[in-house]
């Protein structure tokens, strides 16, 4: 990231589940995980980089997880995630347990170090509000907290008040039979209308986070892809020098070699 020129890096700060977890059952933390996620963040505080780090995905709790908390007592279902009182006490659990993190490399807690940009509540949600923001700013005064959406429209402005920042996801391109003209023009209007909205609806500053070409789409080819690219980032500069609330993109995702198993065509 730093030999790019990138001065914000967006990791996990979770896992769970069997294979290398952060946390593989509520509560129990995988110490030498813990230290990885700690040597990370004390290599871009060496390298200037700035972290993002998020806190759950929901697309994921609702695929995988949701069934693993007591289910033959519980019978949980998916949108239990954001009303089940004992899921919501473990999600708490862990956003304390990252926040007063204290790092064996740097000897800062998570809480107090100025390398952490923002704490992202959850990516993807699929719930119109989030309790959880007032609870993680009891903790953490400091940091911006943000929220990454998808970009859809529905009615959730009143429970945005503990959110810094709004991060929406990729923008959705149209079928692949348009052209590569249409297509930039419909990413034109659709982050053009998000921009409008942040400034005079939500009052909130946002984030592109996610946003990218997959090789494994048809007529794929990097000058496309660069295009794209180009096209994001030429939006987030436009509203900046004119004080717009677009204040930064982050394309995905960035790989190294050995990571050829995460590879998902955008990489």
């Amino acid at each position: 990231a730093f030999e790019t020129g990138l001065n914000v890096a967006r990791i996990w700060a979770f896992d769970d589940g069997d294979h290398k977890p952060l946390q593989s059952s509520p509560g129990s933390y995988n110490e030498e995980v813990f230290k990885g996620l700690d040597f990370v963040i004390a290599k871009a505080q060496k390298l200037g980089i700035y972290m993002i780090l998020r806190k759950a995905k929901y697309v994921e709790w609702a695929n995988q997880h949701y069934h693993n908390i007591n289910p033959n007592i519980r019978n949980l279902t998916k949108d239990d995630f954001f009303i089940d009182s004992l899921t919501k006490k473990y999600y708490k659990n862990h956003v304390k347990a990252v926040l007063t993190r204290n790092n064996t490399i740097t000897r800062v807690v998570y809480k107090d170090d100025p390398t952490i940009l923002a704490w992202e509540l959850m990516s993807e949600p699929r719930c119109p509000s989030d309790p959880t923001g007032s609870n993680l700013q009891s903790i953490d005064n400091k940091h911006l907290l943000e929220i990454r959406l998808e970009g859809f429209y529905r009615e959730s402005r009143q429970y945005l008040g503990n959110i810094s920042i709004f991060v929406f996801l990729q923008s959705p391109l149209p079928s692949t039979n348009k052209t590569e003209a249409e297509q930039l023009a419909f990413v034109d209007k659709w982050i053009e209308s998000h921009v409008l909205d942040s400034n005079a609806v939500l009052e909130k500053p946002i984030v592109i986070s996610e946003f990218g070409k997959s090789y494994k789409l048809e007529g794929y080819n990097l000058d496309k892809r660069n295009k794209y690219s180009q096209k994001i980032y030429d939006d987030v500069y436009n509203s900046a020098k004119l004080g717009g609330p677009f204040v930064g993109g982050l394309f995905w995702q960035l790989m190294t070699s050995g990571m050829d198993n995460m590879a998902d065509g955008y990489n």
